[in-house]
């Protein structure tokens, strides 16, 4: 079971280990921290891993490292700052890392076929059975990626849910492809990031007042989402022009609604009536 201890350090047990990562020492200011970052390591393995973002001389490090087994490393304390996002950007918002605790779990990241087999930037292979093809969200064409383990994935959701119950002013989660556009892949198209944030953001009432309980399409086709992403599975055929949607909630730019269905639609073509 995991648990926050007094110290902000995840209580040991089984799979729950601590290493001593000394340089970052910084606390988080009041209201502090707001985001969770979702990465993967890029590394052979968790141990490795977490040896290299605890180094004095390396400019990186992360709160935890989350293992192939599910198992957990934790690096520094959720109470101060790591150095995990770098150079970043979202929603107009800058410098991730004096707002964010940063989740790191053990992947390969983008590997290249090699015969009947897949290799990784340090010439780890991997079997196809631990491949995927797939297009990354901010890219065109599919390329091969290392899947996560179930352990891993139910992990990194308990992990997110308890640092939401004990840090309330948590309310994004974001993968570091979104905070740091064309500079990072991470943790790229493998892990289900839009299915595990929204299990556990769009159960919580939205901090963000609705402006009106009732919509009205504002473009002739304006397609309804299971979730509020570009990338998600369209529910439906499209919805037409000014058909009325019951507005249930908002999450970023996009509005949970119900007509004869229910959905997820983006706020920018829906015109509101108060």
């Amino acid at each position: 079971m995991l648990t926050i201890g007094e110290k902000h350090l995840l209580k040991k047990g089984e799979k729950i280990r601590h290493r001593s990562c000394p340089k970052n020492r910084q606390k988080f200011a009041p209201g502090q921290p707001d985001t969770i970052v979702i990465h993967y390591t890029g590394g052979r393995d968790a141990e490795t891993s977490a040896e290299y973002l605890s180094r004095d001389d390396v400019k990186a490090s992360a709160h935890v490292v989350v293992d192939r087994d599910g198992g957990i490393i934790q690096l520094v304390a959720f109470d101060t700052v790591a150095w995990h996002a770098g150079l970043s950007e979202y929603n107009g918002r800058s410098g991730y890392n004096n707002f964010s605790i940063g989740i790191e779990i053990d992947n390969a990241g983008i590997l290249s076929p090699s015969g009947d087999e897949f290799v990784s930037w340090f010439g780890k292979r991997y079997p196809p059975g631990e491949t995927m093809k797939a297009r990354h969200r901010n890219e065109q064409t599919e390329r091969f990626w290392h899947t996560f383990t179930e352990a891993q994935i139910e992990t990194t959701e308990k992990l997110c849910e308890i640092l939401m119950q004990k840090y309330h002013s948590i309310t994004e989660i974001l993968g570091h492809e979104e905070i740091a556009v064309g500079r990072k892949q991470d943790p790229g198209p493998a892990f289900p990031l839009d299915k595990l944030r929204m299990r556990l953001i769009e159960g919580r009432e939205t901090n963000e007042p609705l402006p009106a309980h009732v919509g009205f399409v504002n473009v002739n086709r304006l397609n309804i989402r299971t979730l509020p992403t570009v990338e998600s599975d369209t529910v439906t055929e499209p919805l037409a022009y000014d058909t009325k949607l019951l507005l249930c909630q908002k999450y970023q730019n996009w509005y949970k609604v119900k007509t004869e269905i229910e959905g997820w639609v983006a706020a920018d073509y829906i015109r509101t009536e108060t």
